[in-house]
C-alpha cells in the first residue's frame, strides 16, 4: 500500500473497539507534523458545528472528519469536510452532516486538494487512495482520533 494513500486499511489496525490506540504498522503514525497540523485541544461544538482553534496545511486542502462505526473508524466515508487555504487557518468551523453527540469518536484529518478545484474529490482511484489524498509528512498521517466535545 502506498503510504500516501487513504488511510482506510491502516486505521483498522490503529484503533481497537474501545478507541484505544494499538500498535501501529511499522513506520506509520498519526498526529501533527512540522508543516501541517490540527489543534484539537480546545475544540468546541455548537449543535452540528465543531470549531478547531487552528489548522495549518502546506497547500490548499480539506479538514475532513470520518466516523466510527461499530467501534472502528470508517475511512470509506466522511461526515464533514471544510476547505482550508494554504497556511494557518484560525477558528475553523466544520459541520458534521449527521450531527455529533458529546464523546462520539471521529478521525479528523487533512486531505490535499490536489487538482486545486476547491471541491473535495473523495473518489477512490484504486483500492486505498482517494483523489484528494490524505496529507502525510513522511510516515506520519496528519490526523487525530478525537471525541466530539
Amino acid at each position: 500500500m502506498n503510504k500516501f494513500g487513504c488511510f482506510v486499511a491502516v486505521l483498522g489496525l490503529l484503533v481497537s473497539a474501545s478507541s484505544q490506540a494499538e500498535k501501529a504498522p511499522e513506520g506509520f503514525s498519526m498526529g501533527n507534523g512540522s508543516a501541517n497540523w490540527i489543534t484539537t485541544d480546545g475544540a468546541t461544538r455548537e449543535g452540528k458545528v465543531l470549531t478547531f482553534d487552528e489548522v495549518h496545511i502546506d497547500g490548499n486542502g480539506w479538514l475532513v472528519m470520518h466516523p466510527f462505526e461499530d467501534g472502528k473508524p470508517n475511512g470509506d466515508k466522511y461526515v464533514a469536510a471544510t476547505y482550508v487555504e494554504s497556511g494557518t487557518n484560525k477558528d475553523v468551523e466544520i459541520e458534521v452532516h449527521k450531527g455529533a453527540e458529546t464523546g462520539e469518536m471521529f478521525i479528523v484529518m487533512l486531505h490535499r486538494d490536489l487538482n486545486e478545484n476547491q471541491i473535495l474529490d473523495f473518489v477512490f482511484v484504486d483500492n486505498t487512495n482517494v483523489m484528494d489524498r490524505a496529507v502525510f509528512e513522511g510516515p506520519r498521517m496528519i490526523g487525530h482520533i478525537i471525541p466530539a466535545p
